[in-house]
Parts: structure tokens; C-alpha cells; sequence
């Protein structure tokens, strides 16, 4: 008896399960609105992130802007070697700075934290962020920014820079000098080479534009032979033996025909990235050694007797070599740059054309 309503209590409880639904059922359930709410929870972070590296972005390109703009103007306004002149001024210039920076960090925290922003679902931070970054970055396109920029490279590039921002000039000026009716005729002249040249700047990794420059230079682009031993387009007369070995690997068994303007501009271009490499990659060194080729030494054997460290130093002791080569290729190669940019060669003087040919920038001196 006892085991009988034992029994149908338990059949009971079983029929009464059923008609609430089967275990098995409500569980698989469960476990798909889990998954769901997870998936949901993880998209969710996912968009967060990415909006966090967004705002992340914005505040270190406003940021960025500031450092420059403020730190150039520093270095402008406190430009000198006296200590409290100059130095210290522009030491508490930098420590002003770091402390702006830091209370608006702590600012911008506390207001992205702040109720109202919490409370809605907009990523309100990301998007103003986002704002102020485009507005700072529209008054960075302007030439007060340009400036403050080049004082940072001043400041932050030290002597190199300084001799580099010098010569420059000395490349402008030459180029304002220049008469370009003339030069307008050359770069016409050298249409017809302006092909073989870049193919041997691709093969070689250099400047196209600087070869075009050193073929200005040596032979004006009318190749022929001259009295001092040049040969052809950039009017070869003893290139290191290191660059002619490479040109005969690249010709595959051709014979080298020092007049082919082809065969020419390979030599030229490996001879020229020889002489980069030699001169650690310092363009007016490299132009000098390339001009004064490898005979007794070449230009490291001069700078390993004098001392010289750089191109200002080494110049006096160039006797009666050109001394003015690195410019005069440099302007050439910036005539080109500038007539391929706008079809003709806007003169220096004439009022915007100073700011607007130095914003176009030297071959080999681009800062970037």
C-alpha cells in the first residue's frame, strides 16, 4: 500500500513536470539566451575599444599639436646660449607645458566620467575628441604652424640642422639667381633621358631627382666627350671599381658602352649610391665625394687629414675644388621638382612664390 502511493505520488510529480515543460527543454534555453546576452556583452566591449583608441587618437594628435606649436615658439622666442636669457626661460616654457598637459588630462577624465556623458549611449567623448583633433589639425595646415615646426626641427636636429636649414637657403638663393629661361631649356633637353634615369634610381634606391640634378650639372644633358676625360650623359671619368663591377652584374654579360646613355646613368646612379652609403647617407658629403671621385682617397681621405666632420668644415679645405657642386646640383634637382609639380619655373622673388617653392622642398632634404 505504502509503496503503491509511493509510486503514484511519483508519477504525479513526473505529469506535472511535463505540463510545465521538459527539463531538458528549459535548459537548452538557458543555455541560448546566455550565449546571446554574452555575444551581445562582447560586441558591446568590442565598440567601446574601439571608440576608447579613437578618443586615444584624437587627444594624442591635440596633444602633438600643442608640444610643437608651443615648444617652437619657445624656441624662437628664447633663442640664444644665455642662461637666464634663453635657457631657463625655455626650461620653464617646457615645465609650463608638462603641467598644462597633466590638469587637462585630469579635466578631460573627470568630464568623460561625469553623469551626463555616462548616460547616454553616444560615445560623446570619442566624437568630441574626434572635433577638437580635426579643428587642431585644420589651424596646423597654416604657416604659423610651419614655422613653429621648422624651430622644432631646429631645436631637436641641433647642429646637423642647423647647417642643413643653412644650406637650403643656399640652394634658394642660387635657384633665385638662376636664369631660367636657360634652365626651362635644359629641362626640356632632358626629356628624352628622363626614362633610363628613373629605371636606374629604381634599380640603384636613389633620388631621381638628384640624378637628374648630377646630369644637369656634368653635361648639361648634351652628352658627349670632354677635354677632363667625361664620357656621355653624366660625363663619367673614373667611378669606383665597386660600382663598376655591380653595373657589369646588372647587364648580364653585356658589354659596357660607357657613351650609351643607359649604360651611363647606371654607372652614374651606382657610383652615386656608393658615395651615399660611404658618406652615411649625408646628401652634401655624398655630392662633394661624387664629384671629387676616388682618386688619392677621394673626399674621406681629405676629411681623415683635416679632421673635418661635416660638409661647413670640410669646405675650406677643398682648394681648388668647386665648392659650390652640392648647390648647383641641388637647385638643378629642385628646378625639376618644380616643373614637373606645376608645368613651368615660378620665379623666388615675386610675391607667395618664396614660401610656396620652399613648401615644395629640395630633393634629399625633405624633412616630411
Amino acid at each position: 500500500m505504502v509503496w503503491r502511493d509511493s509510486y503514484l505520488i511519483e508519477i504525479m510529480a513526473k505529469q506535472s513536470t511535463r505540463k510545465k515543460g521538459s527539463p531538458g527543454k528549459t535548459t537548452a534555453k538557458s543555455k541560448t539566451v546566455k550565449k546571446t546576452a554574452l555575444a551581445d556583452r562582447a560586441l558591446s566591449h568590442g565598440k567601446r575599444i574601439c571608440w576608447l583608441f579613437v578618443e586615444c587618437i584624437a587627444l594624442g594628435i591635440i596633444a602633438l599639436v600643442a608640444v610643437i606649436t608651443t615648444l617652437g615658439r619657445a624656441t624662437e622666442r628664447f633663442a640664444g646660449v644665455d642662461l637666464w636669457g634663453s635657457l631657463v626661460p625655455f626650461a620653464g616654457a617646457v615645465l609650463v607645458l608638462t603641467v598644462v598637459i597633466y590638469l587637462a588630462l585630469r579635466l578631460w577624465i573627470r568630464m568623460r566620467n561625469c553623469a551626463i556623458i555616462q548616460s547616454t549611449r553616444l560615445p560623446l567623448p570619442a566624437l568630441m575628441a574626434t572635433v577638437l583633433a580635426l579643428y587642431v589639425s585644420w589651424l596646423a595646415s597654416g604657416e604659423g604652424f610651419r614655422d613653429n615646426l621648422e624651430q622644432m626641427r631646429s631645436l631637436v636636429g641641433g647642429r646637423r640642422q642647423a647647417e642643413t636649414s643653412t644650406l637650403s637657403h643656399q640652394v634658394y638663393a642660387a635657384y633665385r639667381r638662376s636664369d631660367l629661361t636657360q634652365m626651362q631649356v635644359l629641362l626640356e633637353r632632358a626629356k628624352p633621358y628622363e626614362a633610363i634615369i628613373q629605371e636606374a634610381a629604381d634599380i640603384y634606391h636613389v633620388d631621381a631627382e638628384i640624378l637628374l640634378g648630377l646630369g644637369a650639372t656634368e653635361s648639361s644633358f648634351m652628352p658627349r666627350d670632354s677635354k677632363d676625360g667625361g664620357r656621355g650623359l653624366f660625363q663619367i671619368t673614373s667611378p669606383p671599381k665597386a660600382a663598376l663591377q655591380d653595373v657589369g652584374k646588372h647587364l648580364e654579360g653585356q658589354k659596357l658602352d660607357w657613351r650609351n646613355p643607359r649604360h651611363n646613368a647606371l654607372i652614374a646612379a651606382a657610383t652615386w649610391h656608393y658615395y651615399l652609403e660611404e658618406m652615411q647617407g649625408d646628401l652634401f658629403l655624398a655630392l662633394l665625394a661624387y664629384n671629387i671621385g676616388p682618386k688619392n682617397g677621394g673626399l674621406l681621405s681629405i676629411m681623415r687629414q683635416y679632421g673635418a666632420k661635416d660638409f661647413v668644415t670640410i669646405q675650406p679645405y677643398l682648394q681648388n675644388l668647386p665648392r659650390d657642386y652640392p648647390i648647383r646640383v641641388l637647385t638643378a634637382a629642385l628646378a625639376f621638382r618644380l616643373y614637373k609639380a606645376e608645368e613651368q619655373l615660378p620665379r623666388y622673388e615675386e610675391t607667395g612664390n618664396a614660401r610656396r617653392i620652399q613648401a615644395v622642398g629640395i630633393p634629399g632634404l625633405d624633412a616630411g
